[in-house]
């Protein structure tokens, strides 16, 4: 688990995902619940951060900060023009990025 902290920006997006909202049953159905709006805004989050957001816990320091287990980075290695890239996919352990 790491330790991330949310701008306000990022905690006041979160918040208003999170309020009650009436459910009103459209033509098209029912809309989204509060924990589908706060699953979708954390999952948002993130990506944004890279971190899983169904690991996230509190971790004791105030409403923009917590805990999460981070996402696998996965190296694309080095651009070496035009959109291509050298090493990791291909690479031997010589990526020059991350040693992959």
């Amino acid at each position: 688990m790491k330790d991330f902290e949310m701008t306000q920006v990022q905690l006041d997006v979160l918040m208003d995902a999170i309020k009650p909202a009436p459910l009103i049953a459209l033509n098209s159905g029912l809309g989204m619940s509060q924990q589908q709006r706060a699953n979708f805004a954390w999952e948002r989050l993130g990506n944004e951060l890279g971190f899983e957001h169904m690991t996230v816990q509190p971790n004791g320091k105030g409403n923009r900060f917590f805990k999460a287990k981070e996402k696998p980075v996965e190296c694309k290695g080095l651009e070496i023009g035009d959109g291509n890239f050298s090493g990791c996919d291909q690479s031997q352990g010589d990526c020059p990025i991350c040693g992959k």
